[in-house]
């Protein structure tokens, strides 16, 4: 009977076999990288791609994102057909930006357009990760500053979630010219008394982080994001000094009072529109 027992535990305690591994349909499941819970990708998705179990925040699409804030069917997008060229002949580049515009369904590293939000109207820019690593070209320049100057023509508050490897070294100095284009038309959406709000998520690095990240009227970030400039490793070796170990994330910037509050993404669409409501009477 001892032995009977024993065999029956053993069974229930067989590993998996590498078929039943194969079975496991690819994408069913995400894995957290940082408290490594194994958890079901659609579960995952539902919660905004926030881990339920220690809240780090997954990376999440441009479309995913304008979805949980903007009021169903009332999104617009703006400059959709518009796709970079390659101006310095950099090598593979344009076949770098096809095969993105395939891998993601994108046509650039950022999503422009207008909707709904708190009973107003709103014109939202979301870059995506995705894509060059939401690295800042030409285009997404263009993009940004049609959808600032789409805010001042009619008259609503503009919202930018950032998210970036900095600009885009294939397009050289066109690229960093994006980073005082877009810098003027914050400024003239200012001078009209717009609303600029930034969300920097992970990362936000680079000319972006130098130019219309920073400019906001309210600066938000997601916890843990990664905000700077320079990387980490060139600093230390520039100043010859050891970082603190939570330098450039969200709330070491909080800290340093370069932000004005670190969000989770499960409540950035009712601090949001709390903002909004605060500057309803400027859009009436």
């Amino acid at each position: 009977m001892l032995r009977d027992l024993f065999s029956k535990k053993k069974k229930y305690a067989t590993i998996p076999s590498e078929q039943a591994k194969m079975d496991i349909p690819e994408g069913l499941m995400t894995k957290c990288p940082k408290c490594k819970t194994i958890m079901y990708t659609k579960e995952l998705k539902k919660n905004l791609y926030v881990c339920d179990s220690c809240g780090f925040h997954h990376r999440i699409t441009a479309y995913d994102r304008i979805n949980s804030l903007v009021e169903e069917g009332t999104f617009i997008e703006y400059d959709s057909d518009m796709v970079s060229k390659d101006p310095l002949s950099f090598p593979s580049y344009l076949e770098k930006t096809k095969a993105d515009r395939e891998k993601t369904g994108l046509n650039e590293a950022v999503v422009t357009g207008q909707g709904q939000m708190a009973n107003m109207t709103i014109v939202i820019a979301v870059m995506d990760a995705r894509f060059r690593m939401g690295s800042m070209g030409s285009v997404v320049g263009e993009k940004i500053t049609r959808a600032i100057e789409k805010a001042i023509e009619i008259h609503a508050p503009f919202i930018l979630f950032s998210a970036s490897g900095g600009a885009r070294m294939q397009e050289g100095v066109l690229s960093l010219m994006q980073m005082a284009k877009t810098s003027a038309a914050l400024k003239k959406l200012s001078n009209e008394g717009g609303l600029f709000i930034s969300v920097m998520t992970h990362p936000t690095t680079g000319g972006v982080s130098a130019s219309f990240a920073s400019l906001g009227d309210y600066n938000f970030a997601e916890p843990g994001a990664l905000i700077g400039f320079a990387g980490r490793r060139i600093i230390e070796q520039t100043i010859r000094q050891e970082l603190p170990e939570d330098f450039q994330t969200a709330e070491f910037l909080l800290k340093h009072g370069q932000l004005d509050k670190v969000i989770s993404r499960l409540e950035m669409k009712q601090t949001l529109t709390f903002v909004l409501d605060i500057h309803r009477n400027i859009y009436s």
